[in-house]
């Protein structure tokens, strides 16, 4: 792997369908994202960006040109080692907080390390110190349901991060907060960006939160504009 280059890509294209509505959603765009680098992703809607986010964080393929993350071609590996490298390296914030309403915040928090199979015991101590972190202790026991908009999405960071992941892909994570509760988030993603030098990427349509990171990539219409 070259030197500090986490994310790499060189021709990247995304083809949705085939032949006459084939619709390329990506154009051939080359890019390099170094250890430790906070980025964000920008651009009109539809440019594609959480269609590269997705490509960054192995949820979907690509047609044509290179992909690799921390020197691994991502296209030569396996659904099931795809699978296994998402867990042991990236974390995902969605705009929608996607928890798992069956269980509490704190189950939650638990369950990429249980996934990782630690134990009970250390998920759950790793999991409570990122709730008393984010001062949502007495909200541990609460369903999602039970949780406001912006409590939820507390709780999906403290997901992403308690493996602390070396890739943190976030998609809009403060689409659906007040202004308030937007900052609150982006302050905690990028102390915690900080704190463990974790290379972060967010698609987002917030200026403010764009000016914060150390570099923007801007996509229209498929291709990077320089």
């Amino acid at each position: 792997m070259e030197e500090n280059v986490v994310i790499k890509a060189e021709n990247l294209e995304k083809i949705y369908g085939y032949g006459r509505n084939a619709l390329r959603v990506l154009k051939g765009i080359t890019f390099e994202i170094l250890y430790g680098e906070i980025i964000a992703i920008v651009g009109p809607s539809g440019a594609g960006k959480s269609t590269l986010l997705n490509l960054i964080g192995c949820l979907d393929s690509f047609q044509n040109g290179s992909l690799t993350v921390f020197g691994r071609d991502v296209a030569k590996l396996s659904v099931e080692a795809l699978s296994g490298f998402r867990n042991r390296h990236i974390g995902f914030i969605f705009q929608l907080h996607n928890l798992l309403p069956e269980f509490t915040a704190l189950e939650n928090i638990m369950m990429p390390l249980l996934i990782r199979r630690i134990k009970k015991r250390e998920a759950k101590k790793e999991a409570l110190s990122l709730l008393e972190r984010f001062n949502m202790t007495d909200r541990a026991n609460h369903k999602p349901a039970e949780l406001s908009g912006g409590e939820c999405q507390r709780i999906a960071v403290a997901r992403a991060v308690v493996a602390e992941p070396a890739i943190l892909l976030a998609d809009e994570p403060t689409g659906n907060l007040d202004r308030a509760n937007s900052r609150i988030l982006t302050d905690m993603l990028l102390e915690l960006g900080n704190e463990h030098n974790t290379t972060i990427v967010i698609v987002t349509h917030d200026r403010d939160i764009a000016a914060r990171t150390g570099r923007t990539i801007t996509l229209i219409d498929g291709n990077i504009q320089q």
